[in-house]
């Protein structure tokens, strides 16, 4: 797990670059505090800053040339099938240098050019300059895993594994007003565009080829149609079981000292359950919050933990202390990302780092297999079709009732208002719905300019196409892993775990897992009132039944205990002071007041989020537009 950075001129290379690499590769230090090299090579220069795992020698570090010279790469990622291919090289006779996957990633593209990329089992992204033909070759995994962007003009292409690298290249820094709309909408920033004009994500499952001025996109990897497979529900368990149990064990490799996160949820345990047999004292680590009974989940992780007789590490953190940590988050973050999640991710794996160097997580399991409320609130909406005129009357009286994430009752209350909301629209506006924390209008009214929705609605439109012609459980989670996962959970946890120079693996985005996730038809997944149906049937005599009948809970902060009181003076004073929003130009200080005003009602709503969402923002702008912080 690394990060990488680079600049392909178009011409001859300037020596200004070179420097500037460096200055963007020290912005990835802590992405890979191992190791910060810069390579200048024919037209371009590559930087790459290391985390070593596997093969921790001198020799394996980046960036990596092959014999010929003709060949240089900067990776970031791993490669967990590398030894196979290895040894089908060798007997080819390739000799290899290092026990490093880097080394036979690079032989793979010698030997089979862009056909290399399905072979690989793992995440990625990385690039691979041909001097002899002057072409830079980047590409990224199947899912999204790992982060890749760019940004080219008339005289070059720069490329970063994140924006405060991408920046040390000069890039003109304004606002893509789509994706402060979207922003808004969802919390985070969906697609492949990012918050900066003619910045991009190279979309997941894709590779790019640069030759001079001329670049060539590809799509590597598309996803399966859902609900293909045809097949017993006892050979799916045993399948999926198989599946799985692989795909943790290969996720094992190390060099270094690796952990499991675990929660208490069914999917953190289920991985942790399966690595323990393989690695006995497994080391796991959980979160408990002792001034925030609602969101503690302490006793669940411990009864885990003491099933599978793993070395368990409780980390109770105080209010106080999540208060502390804010601006380590917020100053991080190098895109406006509002997950509140995020915080506690941050220190969850700010304390394992202090243990291990690697954690396995649960990741992709409630996309995958359905495991959100709102899969369940679909199911219902297709199967009892004949009920949505009720839950239509009921919206009006919903709306007047408290409706908050502060408590089980009033969040039942959001949850069925939100719910007899998106029962009359059609299934792909329903989705759109159940996946926003803004409604365009909200969002329109919060923005002072007529943002250009016509890219966002365009993607949109992508996304849902398969729901708007064939509504299913199947095609939900599809849109998910695309929309969802990419856009919000693989942002997150890259992010704060990499901040803390920790690799973070999840089992579940293997990409035989995903494909059979995806290949099951609906009523393995949700059935009657249970979610994710198959993954709890596999394992649910591998842990304690009460984990499986336990309410589902969100990885929740109390945003609005705290708005009301620690930060309610930044929000208010400084971040959307009335006279900063109205100088600032971007916002609508009427709205800002409206949700500053809502907080502090008995109907606070999703207030909190949406206040949430613009202080990420304002952190964000103050640093990367005014550089004021």
């Amino acid at each position: 797990m690394c990060g990488i950075t680079g600049v392909y001129q178009y011409s001859e290379i300037q020596d200004q670059y070179v420097e500037k690499t460096r200055s963007a590769t020290n912005a990835l230090r802590l992405r890979g505090p191992d190791n910060q090299q810069v390579l200048q090579v024919g037209k371009a220069v590559l930087g790459h800053a290391r985390l070593s795992i596997i093969d921790l020698s001198n020799a394996a570090s980046q960036p990596f040339t092959d014999p010929s010279g003709r060949y240089s790469m900067v990776y970031n990622g791993e490669f967990f099938n590398f030894l196979e291919h290895r040894k089908a090289l060798s007997n080819k006779g390739y000799t290899f240098q290092t026990n490093s996957d880097t080394e036979v990633i690079l032989a793979l593209y010698i030997e089979y050019g862009a056909d290399f990329l399905p072979l690989i089992n793992g995440f990625f992204a990385l690039a691979i300059y041909d001097k002899l033909e002057d072409t830079i070759f980047l590409a990224r995994d199947r899912y999204g895993v790992k982060p890749l962007l760019f940004h080219r003009n008339e005289t070059r292409m720069v490329f970063a594994s994140e924006m405060k690298a991408l920046v040390h290249y000069d890039i003109p820094r304004t606002i893509n007003q789509s994706v402060l709309y979207s922003y808004f909408v969802h919390n985070y920033i969906p697609g492949d565009e990012s918050i900066i004009n003619n910045v991009s994500k190279i979309p997941a499952g894709h590779y790019m080829v640069c030759n001079g001025s001329n670049m060539t996109a590809v799509e590597w990897y598309k996803m399966p149609q859902p609900a293909t497979l045809h097949t017993s529900y006892k050979d799916a368990v045993n399948q999926l079981e198989t599946l799985l149990d692989n795909a943790v064990e290969t996720r094992l490799i190390s060099d270094v000292p690796l952990g499991c996160f675990l929660s208490g949820g069914v999917d953190s345990s289920i991985i942790a359950a399966i690595a323990s047999r393989y690695k006995p004292n497994l080391m796991t680590f959980s979160l408990g919050f002792p001034d925030q009974p609602f969101y503690d989940e302490t006793k669940w992780a411990e009864k885990a933990a003491n099933h599978l007789g793993t070395n368990h590490h409780s980390i109770q953190v105080t209010n106080r202390e999540l208060i502390d940590n804010l601006p380590n988050v917020l100053n991080y973050l190098d895109e406006p990302f509002a997950d509140s999640s995020a915080i506690l991710v941050n220190i969850l794996a700010k304390e394992t780092r202090k243990h291990v160097t690697i954690a396995l997580s649960g990741d992709g399991a409630d996309e995958l297999f359905a495991g959100y409320r709102k899969h369940m609130a679909h199911y219902q909406a297709i199967k009892y079709k004949k009920y949505r005129h009720l839950a239509q009357m009921a919206n009006p009286f919903l709306k007047l009732l408290p409706q908050s994430r502060n408590n089980s009752f009033t969040d039942k209350i959001r949850q069925l208002y939100r719910f007899s909301e998106g029962i009359s629209l059609t299934p792909e506006q329903r989705y759109v719905l159940w996946t926003s924390i803004s409604n365009p209008k909200e969002v329109n009214d919060l923005l002072v300019s007529n943002v250009d929705k016509s890219p966002y609605n365009a993607y949109i439109e992508s996304l849902t196409a398969s729901i708007k012609s064939n509504e299913s459980i199947g095609e939900i989670t599809k849109a998910d892993l695309k929309m969802v996962l990419q856009g919000d959970m693989l942002p997150k946890v890259d992010l704060m775990s990499m901040a803390n120079s920790l690799e973070v693996r999840s089992p579940f985005l293997d990409y035989r897992v995903v494909e059979f996730g995806l290949s099951l038809q609906d009523n393995y997944k949700v059935y009657g009132k249970m979610r994710k149906r198959i993954l709890q049937d596999t394992y649910r005599d591998k842990l304690p039944e009460e984990l499986f009948t336990r309410p589902k809970k969100g990885f929740e902060v109390p945003l609005t205990k705290w708005m009301r009181n620690e930060l309610f003076e930044l929000i208010d004073k400084d971040l959307l002071n009335k006279d900063y929003i109205i100088n600032q130009g971007i916002f609508n200080y009427k709205s800002t007041e409206k949700l500053k005003k809502q907080l502090f009602t008995n109907n606070v709503g999703d207030s909190p989020s949406k206040l949430w969402a613009l202080i990420v923002f304002q952190n964000w702008y103050k640093k990367y537009i005014e550089n004021s912080l």
